[in-house]
């Protein structure tokens, strides 16, 4: 594989070219897009978000640094969305702040996108164009062909790019699913056709290459919801994403069967069904959903509750039940909560939270590791394989998923008959070239994090989290005093209040340790006319922390106060 880097490999090739550049999406799970780009145009590949980590404190969301794209706007000729979840499509209304450009995807991919630019103010503006698979859009020197894929979500396509170079092969997220439950199978025969007509680059989502075998089918989790909807003796609470359209199908339909009404929980899960109705990608009978009010009129054995929540999210539905604090459901002895999707990795300890507390007021619980109540929307090293030799790629680019993914992804390609040297292994803002004849990687692009908190957008850099986790780990010291404006002698305190490092009242003796040490540090100090307030905070500052590290080896964040008569 082609690891091989210089940083000055930024010039296009002599030759005609198409270059590949990740600005997210390869290296980590989420903040999806890749810049496609040939002489003097330019194509986006999905525009994702990443929802930060328990590092990131007070941030919201993550999107992609938009930079390099930003910085050739005149050649910037639109966004092509391969489906609807969020780590795809959830940037959009940031970048749409900045540029205008045509946004196409498929008709639920595009309703989903329209909801979120309303909540921007951005759907009126947008030019969203609908396309469907099979169907060949043409974008400057771009003919890009949409097919038919499945995911975890309805509606999802891969991508055949016809670059003046070759064909580019973007599988978007997908798993090869013979029995879909919208009957809608993966458009093998296509994929097949592009092999046999030369793909010069394959780009395959590398989520789950660490699982080995076949990615089980939705149907078959249908089936086994089936068994715990007939054996459950009393309400069922079930969690799952409000994108997975065909789960959220199965529920409906599993209810209809056994007899039980369904009410919606959440804002994006009532959404998305609403929307996915309208639009005919949910079959929802009438008289099947109730409010919840309308419910808790029938016995138990006649209630689904469909929910998000499934990550254990703050604040959300099954979060609230499980604390006992939500304001209108009590989790009671005999309910049976389901929790139907993947525990992402980071949520664990979240997760096994609610689940004990669920347990504590009397629930049975089921979730993946111990029932099977969900399948992956991602395809498994058999599937992954099916595609290389569906398409028979000369290059081969592993994308979606953090390095090892990346790594194992490469491997399992080299396993199947592709040359390592024809194998590109990068990460976001790495780029690679391909010509008629060759490929290379390119040196760095300017990529990175940019962290949305509230209204802020970028406003929140590496300093201001790094004080944020000093905060939350050792609390804060404020330190207020007046000095005398001529000659700096302290006139009054110092007096401390303390946020998470000490109770200020059960520590009255530590503290007047702490004001003695300012005393003696300020009285150190060589005069100075006028006052020098930047080194007299300094002096405070250095005063605290070094006593306050000394006695308890903790680095509390110290802010001086210092007022002048």
């Amino acid at each position: 594989m082609n690891l091989s880097l210089d940083p000055d490999l930024i010039a296009p090739a002599a030759e005609p070219s198409v270059r590949l550049i990740p600005l997210g999406g390869l290296g980590e799970i989420g903040l999806n897009m890749m810049l496609v780009e040939s002489g003097d145009d330019l194509v986006a590949l999905d525009c994702g978000v990443m929802f930060p980590d328990d590092e990131m404190l007070g941030i919201d969301r993550v999107i992609p640094d938009f930079a390099y794209l930003l910085g050739k706007r005149a050649a910037f000729r639109g966004v092509v969305l391969t489906h609807g979840h969020e780590d795809h499509i959830g940037a959009l209304p940031y970048l749409l702040r900045e540029v205008e450009a045509p946004i196409y995807g498929t008709p639920l991919t595009l309703a989903l996108v329209k909801d979120r630019l309303s909540e921007h103010g951005l759907a009126e503006q947008a030019d969203l164009r609908p396309i469907k698979p099979r169907e060949v859009i043409e974008l400057g020197p771009f003919r890009i062909e949409a097919i038919r894929v499945t995911h975890s979500i309805a509606d999802g396509i891969g991508l055949a790019i016809d670059t003046p170079v070759g064909t580019i092969v973007h599988t978007g997220d997908f798993k090869l699913d013979p029995s879909p439950i919208d009957g809608e199978t993966p458009d093998y025969a296509k994929f097949a056709e592009l092999g046999e007509r030369g793909v010069l680059c394959l780009c395959s989502d590398s989520t789950n290459v660490d699982r080995p075998g076949h990615t089980r089918s939705e149907m078959e989790v249908g089936r086994a919801l089936a068994e715990r909807f007939e054996k459950a003796p009393g309400r069922i609470i079930l969690a799952t994403f409000a994108s997975h359209i065909h789960r959220i199908q199965q529920v409906i339909d599993l209810a209809v069967r056994f007899g039980r009404k369904v009410a919606l929980l959440g804002m994006s899960m009532v959404g998305n069904v609403r929307i996915a109705a309208e639009l005919g990608y949910l079959k929802v009978p009438d008289g099947i959903l109730l409010p919840l009010e309308g419910l808790a009129e029938l016995p138990p054995s006649r209630q689904v509750i469909l929910s998000t929540g499934s990550q254990g999210e703050e604040h959300s539905a099954i979060a609230l039940m499980a604390a006992e604090e939500h304001k209108s459901i009590q989790v009671e002895p005999g309910d049976l909560v389901i929790l139907s999707a993947r525990i992402i990795p980071g949520n664990e300890r979240v997760i096994g939270r609610v689940i004990n507390a669920l347990f504590r007021l009397g629930a049975e619980v089921l979730w993946e590791d111990v029932a099977f109540v969900h399948v992956s929307g991602h395809a498994s090293q058999e599937d992954l394989k099916l595609m290389l030799s569906l398409t028979r790629p000369r290059y081969f680019i592993p994308v979606h998923g953090e390095y090892r993914h990346l790594l194992m992804h490469a491997r399992l390609a080299e396993s199947v008959g592709i040359p390592r040297e024809r194998i590109f292994v990068i990460e976001d803002g790495l780029g690679v070239e391909l010509t008629k004849t060759a490929g290379r990687v390119l040196g760095r692009f300017p990529t990175g994090r940019i962290f949305v908190d509230g209204k802020g957008i970028g406003d929140v850099g590496s300093v201001v989290l790094r004080d944020r986790q000093l905060l939350a780990q050792d609390g804060m010291v404020v330190v207020a005093l007046t000095v005398d404006k001529n000659t700096g002698d302290l006139l009054a305190g110092p007096e401390i209040a303390s946020r998470g490092f000490v109770y200020v009242k059960e520590s009255e003796e530590l503290l007047e340790e702490v004001k003695a040490a300012i005393r003696e540090a300020l009285a150190r100090r060589e005069s100075a006319t006028p006052v020098d307030r930047e080194l007299l905070g300094s002096l405070v500052k250095g005063a605290v922390r070094r006593f306050i590290n000394q006695r308890f080896q903790r680095k509390p964040v110290v802010l001086p106060v210092i007022m002048e008569v």
